[in-house]
């Protein structure tokens, strides 16, 4: 087993977690639009969410950043199209991690203004990045 390998692992595991946060989360808030502010689900949508965010979201996101500059200093990817798109996306992902950070405390605040269908749509955003950026990575298109 080589460095490679193990941080390619890391590097994996670290998005895996990322993703799964990227994808909750956004569900948690249309759950947390159909109760009243202030009552005792709010409160409890806002310890999950506060959560989600700080342990495993924000971590993931680190390790997922710190484990992929590794890898593109030992592949070499910099000059290669696919790579470019593909970290275009993870710039968009991790745009759309600080925009649900950012709705996380306007939940936290009772301050929401957005809909649920807001954040059923905001939902598909990760997963249609998600589904570039394996595409990039496997089938380097270009």
């Amino acid at each position: 087993m080589d460095t490679y390998s193990v941080i390619k692992s890391l590097h994996v595991i670290s998005i895996i977690a990322w993703m799964a946060g990227l994808l909750y989360l956004p569900r948690l808030f249309v759950y947390h639009c159909e109760v009243t502010p202030g009552s005792e689900a709010s409160e409890k949508f806002k310890i999950m969410e506060r959560r989600l965010l700080r342990a495993i979201m924000n971590p993931a996101m680190i390790a997922s950043w710190i484990f992929g500059g590794y890898l593109i200093h030992a592949a070499g990817v910099m000059t290669e199209g696919w790579f470019h798109v593909k970290l275009l996306c993870v710039v968009l992902m991790t745009g759309m991690h600080m925009m649900m950070a950012r709705y996380r405390r306007m939940f936290d605040a009772d301050a929401n203004t957005k809909s649920q269908k807001f954040f059923r749509i905001l939902n598909e955003g990760p997963t249609i990045l998600m589904v570039i950026i394996v595409f990039m990575v496997i089938a380097r298109p270009f």
